[in-house]
C-alpha cells in the first residue's frame, strides 16, 4: 500500500529570510491528519537567505538530521560544536536531555537549501551528541546508501531511534531496491528531480508512505535525489 503526500499539499510559510515547507505538522502549520509517519516526525524543506538563519533555540528528546542540498549551513551548539554542513554531508544531533543550537546560512551571497528531519528517539533523556559524515556522490549514484542507522553500520551516522535512512541519486534508467522486513514500513522523500517508486511517479517535494510491502524500488526518470526511511 502506498499513500502519497504531494509537494503542493505540504504546509508552507514564507518569512522573508526563510521559505519553508512542512511535510508534517510543524510550528504554525497543524494538520491532525499529518502528524508524522511512524517514528518520522518532521521533514522540513528549508531555503534560508544569505547571512540569515535560526538563532539559538533549544530541543529535547529528538534525533535531528540535517541534509544539505545546496549551499552551506553553519551549526553551533551548547556542546561546543561548530561545523559547516555542505552537500553530501549528513549531520545528526541527538537532543537528549536538552541542547541549544543555532543554524545560519554560511554564505553572504547564496541561499542554503536543506532538509531538516526529526526522528522520535528510542530512549528519552540521553546525553546530547553530535555527529557529521560525508557520503560522496559516487557512494549514492544508482543505489541507496545507508547514511544513518541505530548501529552505525556501513559508516553511517548513529541515530538513537529505530530507523535507518538511505540516500540515493538516480539518473534515467538507474534503479535501486531496498528490502523491508516484515512488519516494518518505509517513507520515501524526493529531494529533487523525478523518480518512480514502486511504479508510481514522484517529483521533488513529494513523499510516499509504504506499508505492507517488502520491497521499495526506485527508478530514475529525471535526475533525482531521494531519501528512504526504514521505520518500525
Amino acid at each position: 500500500m502506498i499513500i502519497l503526500r504531494k509537494a503542493e499539499d505540504r504546509g508552507h510559510a514564507d518569512h522573508g529570510w526563510l521559505d519553508t515547507r512542512h511535510t508534517f505538522s510543524f510550528a504554525g502549520y497543524q494538520d491532525p491528519k499529518h502528524m508524522g509517519f511512524r517514528g518520522l516526525r518532521v521533514i522540513n524543506e528549508d531555503r534560508v537567505q544569505p547571512g540569515q538563519g535560526f538563532g539559538t533555540h533549544s530541543h529535547q528528546d529528538m534525533e535531528i538530521i540535517s541534509y544539505v542540498l545546496e549551499g552551506a549551513l553553519q551549526h553551533r551548539d551548547s556542546m561546543g560544536t561548530g561545523a559547516v554542513i555542505r552537500p553530501d554531508d549528513v549531520q545528526r544531533m541527538s537532543a537528549g536531555r536538552g541542547v541549544s543550537h543555532s543554524e545560519f546560512n554560511a554564505s553572504e551571497t547564496e541561499i542554503v537549501h536543506f532538509l531538516q528531519i526529526w526522528l522520535l528517539p528510542s530512549q528519552r533523556g540521553i546525553t546530547p551528541g553530535y555527529e557529521q559524515k560525508t557520503f560522496s556522490r559516487a557512494q549514492k549514484e544508482g543505489r541507496l546508501q545507508l547514511v544513518a542507522s541505530p548501529d552505525g553500520a556501513a559508516g553511517s551516522v548513529t541515530v538513537h531511534a529505530d530507523a535507518r535512512l538511505y540516500a540515493g541519486l538516480f539518473g534515467p534508467a538507474a534503479t535501486g531496491e531496498l528490502q523491508i522486513a516484515e512488519g516494518r514500513h518505509a517513507w520515501v522523500q524526493v529531494a529533487r528531480g523525478k523518480v518512480r517508486v514502486n511504479g508510481l511517479d514522484l517529483e521533488a517535494g513529494d513523499g510516499a508512505a509504504l506499508s505492507d510491502t517488502r520491497l521499495v524500488r526506485i527508478e530514475g526518470v529525471e535526475a533525482g535525489e531521494v531519501l528512504v526511511f526504514d521505520l518500525a
